[in-house]
Order: C-alpha cells, then structure tokens, then sequence
C-alpha cells in the first residue's frame, strides 16, 4: 500500500529546537526569503538580530522550531511559540513563516501540525493561538489546513514593519 501525498511531505520534515550554530543558516534562509516575508515579517537578516532573536528563546517563554525538508536538509520554515504560560493557562502565540524554495509543496502544512503537537504533547499546553494578517491568505490557508479555527479579528494588533496592523485571530485547543 503506498503513501498518501500527505503522509509523504509529513514524513519529508523534521522539527528542531533552533540552536545558535543555525544563525547563519537562518540569516542566509532570511535574506533569500525577503520577498515571500515582507510585508508580513521582517525577521532577522543580519547577526546582531539573529543573537537579540535568539537570546529570547533562551528563558523557556519563547521557544523556537526549526523546520527542515529531510531530503536536502533545506530549511523549510521557522516556528516561534512566545509567551509561553503554564499554570491554568496552559497557552502560548505561534508565529510562523515558510522559508524561499520550500512553499507551495506542503511542506509547512505537516511542519505546523507537528509544531502543534509538540506544543500539547511536549509543552503541555492546552491552546495556541496565531494572529494573521487578514491580507496574508497564505498564512490564513495554512491555519486552516492545520485545524486552526477563526476566533476574531483585532483592529491595530500588531506593529509591523512600522505599522500598527490589524489581525485575526485563530486558535487551536488540545481537545480540538
């Protein structure tokens, strides 16, 4: 019995923590990727941003996961989980953006399922959300592949880019 096209692009990512020795990887993958992020994210081009970045996910509140296509070892995409709360809780933010040469092929749709899990399994939590940009479809599709539903919208949410930006609100629980 053969593999469905799913279980396939799924079995094609790995998931890491991001370490330091992925800077320059990560700042590489960024500058190619310009193009795809703006203006959605600015992420880090540069080393100084890649170590104020990085010093973040240090304290457990912030944790970063490196996406990587397993064949080529290419980086795929980046996951972000920031404000990180236990207690009762039990949630944390998902920020997320697809690297240059990995998107459209599904990569990041198994990526971002397997980042969710591990935020249940491994993190113990029971909800993550994801703020999109209402323009940003490609983002907004990808949640909706990942089980993520619509809660709201949020005028002004965030600032990027130098603009206050509205968003919308999606969420995933544990029990979904």
């Amino acid at each position: 019995m053969g593999q469905s096209a799913g279980q396939a692009a799924q079995e094609a990512v790995s998931l890491a923590r991001v370490r330091r020795r992925d800077g320059i990887a990560l700042i590489q993958a960024h500058r190619a990727s310009v193009a795809l992020h703006h203006p959605w994210t600015y992420p880090f081009t540069d080393v100084p941003g890649f170590e104020a970045w990085y010093a973040q996910t240090l304290d457990g509140s912030n944790i970063a996961l490196l996406a990587r296509e397993r064949s080529s070892g290419a980086l795929a995409g980046l996951f972000t989980f920031s404000q990180v709360v236990g207690g009762c809780f039990q949630s944390a933010y998902l920020g997320y953006h697809a690297m240059a040469g990995c998107e459209g092929r599904g990569l990041m749709t198994h990526a971002l399922r397997l980042c969710v899990a591990y935020a249940f399994a491994e993190l113990g939590l029971h909800r993550v959300e994801a703020n999109i940009q209402p323009d940003n479809t490609r983002s907004l599709a990808l949640a909706q592949r990942a089980g993520f539903r619509r809660e709201g919208y949020s005028p002004r949410y965030l600032r990027i880019g130098g603009v206050w930006r509205d968003h919308e609100r999606w969420a995933r629980l544990a029990d979904d």
